[in-house]
């Protein structure tokens, strides 16, 4: 049976403003992309969250964050760990895209049993009707399972526990905000191939009969590739998904390094991507990027557009958070 808990830790703390089901969402200027959305150049300032010694749920590592636009400010949901390594899932806002203030409390935590150990990893973000749908991975130290959770207000939340419980090593759910021709919503998942996933509520999940919707194609992504931030809608109609990729060596790549490209998809289209970069457009170079608690990692989960820019927000070595910015098209 699913599990309906609500979250109340956070409840004492202060948001910049209330949050109910009436706040607008999204930049009043948001312009539909074309395919790719590039370039996208490093903040000279990254990292822009690091791990604050003075709250334990965030004391070792902070990284692997989800993005949304709420009243012209944008919201982060982070990754951090203690030093147990035990996640949870924090919250901050900015309204320049680089410089955050965040709750001294985290918003998602672990209260499941497969949760407990590992807690509550990688969150991604979106709103439909005035809910947010939060897919999560929850770790018991030893199963790795996609999760969802929904809230109104992004400090109280209903867990609705794993969504594919007979596939337990199911994780890393992006998910289309809008239903496709065939009346469904779509979601897209997994860390080796990426699996496609189809829901009448945003609830409840089943994977599709084809898999898999997509496989490695490059010598960057030859290990596994998976879902980056929830995919966005092109000016055509079709959708750009971001997504994460880990090389095996080959093709001058460092072996086990992570990096992020695009691919363009149709949802109803279960034959694959339409198209892709050809190579990754963002690599680790940096020394945040390069050294940390998994070197050679940088892995994208947040974008959104804001006053004109593309805010692409990363996990560095699993290690600190940085951004990415590109100009509107």
């Amino acid at each position: 049976m699913k599990a309906f808990i609500s979250l109340s830790r956070a409840s004492g703390n202060h948001l910049p403003f209330p949050i109910n089901r009436n706040t607008p969402q999204g930049d009043k200027n948001y312009k539909a992309p074309t395919f790719p959305i590039l370039p996208f150049e490093k903040y000279s300032g990254n990292p822009i969250i690091a791990p604050d010694a003075s709250h334990n749920w965030e004391s070792a590592y902070t990284y692997n964050p989800t993005a949304i636009v709420l009243k012209e400010t944008i919201f982060l949901l982070y990754r951090a760990q203690n030093s147990s390594k035990t996640s949870s899932i924090g919250l901050a806002w900015s309204t320049d895209g680089t410089s955050f203030t965040r709750l001294p409390d985290p918003i998602v935590y672990a209260t499941e049993s497969y949760e407990q150990g590992g807690g509550t990893e990688d969150p991604r973000i979106i709103r439909v009707n005035g809910i947010f749908y939060l897919t999560y991975t929850g770790y018991d130290t030893k199963t790795a399972r996609l999760c969802l959770a929904t809230s109104t207000d992004l400090l109280h939340w209903n867990k609705h526990g794993p969504l594919f419980p007979n596939s337990p090593h199911s994780k890393s759910g992006a998910i289309i905000d809008q239903k496709a021709s065939d009346g469904l919503y779509h979601m897209y998942l997994n860390d080796s191939n990426m699996a496609q996933a189809t829901s009448p509520d945003l609830i409840n999940w089943s994977l599709t009969a084809k898999e898999p919707f997509a496989k490695p194609a490059d010598d960057w992504d030859a290990d596994l590739i998976e879902p980056g931030p929830p995919p966005v809608k092109t000016s055509n109609g079709s959708l750009i998904l971001f997504y994460n990729g880990r090389a095996n060596g080959k093709g001058g790549y460092v072996d086990t390094s992570y990096s992020t490209g695009q691919m363009l998809i149709d949802p109803t289209d279960e034959n694959g991507p339409l198209n892709r970069l050809a190579k990754p457009f963002l690599i680790p170079q940096t020394a945040q990027e390069t050294q940390g608690q998994v070197p050679e990692v940088v892995f994208s989960e947040g974008l959104v557009q804001y006053k004109g820019k593309w805010y692409l927000y990363y996990g560095q070595s699993d290690t600190t958070l940085g951004v990415a910015i590109a100009d509107v098209q």
